[in-house]
């Protein structure tokens, strides 16, 4: 009777990586634990400590991807640049 193709077919569902896990874990740990907005040591100290952590969990990351990922949160955790109206 239905005469049209179904055109919504189901996507198979993309497996993620173990540095994509690791990213999204970093962000939620970053918004969860406040650390946007925290004194610059406090996250110095925070971010040694996580991306430890991070290392550990994840033992399937290169150095050079625990590397990345702190950069990653680092720049998600600086506070909103706001910009003035001229």
């Amino acid at each position: 009777m239905n005469t049209q193709k179904n055109r919504f077919r189901k996507e198979p569902v993309r497996a993620t990586t173990p540095f994509e896990d690791a990213r999204d874990e970093l962000f939620q740990q970053i918004m969860r634990c406040g650390v946007v907005g925290s004194a610059p040591e406090d996250q110095l100290d925070w971010f040694d400590n996580t991306m430890d952590y991070l290392a550990e969990r994840y033992h399937e990351l290169a150095p050079s991807e625990v590397d990345e990922l702190r950069v990653l949160g680092e720049r998600f955790a600086q506070p909103l640049k706001i910009r003035k109206a001229v």
